[in-house]
């Protein structure tokens, strides 16, 4: 009989060691539960102030937006108020025109002072930035002039060309009031 010997002796297996990572247990179930509590209180105060933040940041917000419309309207009045303080002067010599008796005022005079009134009036627009459109001979553009009308234009080059102003257009700086009625001259060619 022939004996058998292991070429490998099976050793016992090595004890394994504590488990550690994902769902190891490293501290007791009591403990854990209170820093899972003390975490979930700091989350919820974290959360609070957070919430409480935002509402004064929206609070703040939202009277930033008040108080900027109300600051905008009041600009907007006052300068309403500039302009007619620096037109009531033109109104009131106007306000004598209109009043006096023509037995006794002859036409010269009356005309003399509609026109000192009209260049006080003018006076004042043109310091606020207040410019007539009234330009005849000028081209034609659709963003300073309305065309009531066209006409035969007698040449080739003035084709486009304002012939006349019916009712002269604004202009405060840039920004057009109201635009000029012209008629406008056409080139039919012949």
């Amino acid at each position: 009989m022939t004996k058998h010997k292991d070429k490998h002796p099976v050793d016992p297996a090595p004890e394994a060691p504590p488990p550690q990572g994902e769902g190891a247990l490293v501290e007791p179930l009591p403990e854990a539960m209170g820093r899972l509590e003390n975490e979930l209180a700091d989350a919820r105060t974290a959360v609070a102030q957070a919430t409480d933040k935002y509402l004064r940041l929206a609070a703040e917000f939202d009277n930033y937006k008040k108080r900027s419309i109300k600051e905008r309207t009041e600009a907007h009045i006052r300068a309403q108020a500039d302009l007619v303080a620096k037109l009531v002067d033109a109104l009131d010599d106007l306000a004598r025109f209109a009043h006096v008796d023509p037995a006794q005022t002859d036409a010269k005079t009356i005309h003399d002072g509609v026109d000192m009134v009209e260049r006080k009036i003018w006076k004042q627009l043109e310091a606020l930035g207040v410019t007539r459109l009234d330009q005849a001979g000028v081209p034609f553009d659709p963003h300073m002039h309305e065309a009531v009308t066209m006409q035969a234009a007698p040449t080739a080059a003035q084709d486009h060309t304002v012939a006349a102003v019916l009712q002269p257009g604004y202009k405060l700086g840039d920004t057009l009031i109201r635009p000029a009625r012209v008629i406008v001259l056409t080139w039919q060619g012949g």
